[in-house]
């Protein structure tokens, strides 16, 4: 499940009004991108994050407002010098957010259970947010769902020309794009093909790992069998948290693709072996697992031991990470953000 559309679902089944914050624009260092989303409930709850700091706290206290009017707007951040408290990190960029009033309508109800399908198969499609200029800074959004040139779901308060340029571009979009026309905003979210990197191990490593590799656009999944470690606490940025009954099941229900990106530092050389095997049995883009190379050169021995062929264990990267001297759990994390982000690179058309 994709957590900013499923409890977007959820809500709306409940009958919950809600604001959807989007990044639609961003300059410089900011501490997420273009796409990344929140949701901020009637109560001020917050589901997901669009980076921390100054940004989030104040996207979340307007939302809260914007609710009670049933109103949208949108934000500009200047980030010269914000600092994200939980992170220490310093940001220089500037960045805009969509806040979307979303109402619990049977129109939007059935929208996003329609988006919630086309992001889970992978399929093509748009998420189209148009926001009409109400006053100065207030907006009216509604959103709509661009599946064909033919086919079209929910309502488009659009003009036959202007309706025609946003038809041109969520047929071609590969990235989220920005649309201004007089007193009008428009934002256009493909459902590009998402990149997703499985974490097994929820410890030391894991914790920054999973941080870069969010800020940097990988939906993140961690999976541990420790339930004081692998919790939305220690992961904040993380898309999804699993705990797992045992190794051996790790893969249960996972939707392991060419573009999923595989890293393995568990508590454990047995637990590394035994998701290592499951993991060379799927088609992932990347395996990546922590080791020393006595470590490693063990495990393969038992692979082969058991009948795994050569050709499996060299799609292993291992050790993992590029070759940067790193000591510190941080920069480790950063060796292999950055392995993966060069691996997503080469892979890209």
């Amino acid at each position: 499940m994709h957590l900013i559309e499923q409890t977007a679902c959820e809500l709306l089944a409940q009958g919950q009004i809600f604001v959807l914050a989007t990044i639609f624009r961003h300059e410089g260092a900011t501490p997420r991108t273009a796409g990344s989303k929140m949701i901020v409930t009637r109560e001020g709850r917050g589901i997901g994050t669009i980076g921390g700091g100054s940004l989030e706290a104040a996207v979340m206290v307007r939302a809260t407002q914007l609710i009670k009017r049933e109103q949208s707007e949108v934000m500009h951040f200047d980030l010269s010098g914000d600092v994200i408290t939980a992170k220490d990190m310093i940001c220089g960029g500037s960045a805009d957010v969509l806040l979307a009033c979303v109402l619990p309508t049977p129109v939007n109800r059935d929208l996003f259970g329609q988006w919630q399908q086309v992001l889970e198969k992978n399929r093509q499609g748009c998420l189209v947010t148009v926001a009409l200029q109400t006053s100065d800074t207030l907006y009216r959004t509604t959103l709509c769902l661009v599946m064909s040139q033919e086919k079209m779901i929910g309502p488009v308060p659009l003009d036959r020309s202007v309706l025609k340029k946003v038809l041109t571009t969520a047929q071609t979009a590969t990235r989220i794009q920005t649309l201004w026309f007089e007193k009008a905003l428009v934002v256009v979210e493909p459902s590009v093909r998402f990149t997703t990197a499985y974490l097994f191990g929820a410890g030391h490593v894991a914790q920054p790992t999973a941080h870069l590799a969010a800020m940097v656009g990988f939906q993140v999944w961690v999976l541990d069998d420790r339930k004081d470690y692998v919790n939305p606490e220690r992961f904040p940025e993380a898309h999804r948290v699993r705990l797992l009954d045992s190794f051996e099941r790790a893969f249960t229900d996972l939707a392991i693709t060419s573009d999923s990106y595989v890293i393995i530092f568990t508590h454990g050389h047995l637990h590394d072996k035994i998701v290592l095997a499951q993991a060379l049995a799927t088609d992932a883009g990347y395996i990546g697992m922590i080791a020393s190379r006595r470590k490693r050169n063990t495990i393969y021995d038992a692979l082969r031991a058991e009948g795994v062929h050569q050709t499996q264990i060299d799609r292993v990267h291992s050790p993992i990470g590029l070759a940067i001297g790193a000591e510190t759990p941080e920069e480790i994390a950063v060796s292999i953000v950055a392995e993966m982000i060069l691996q997503r690179s080469q892979r890209m058309p």
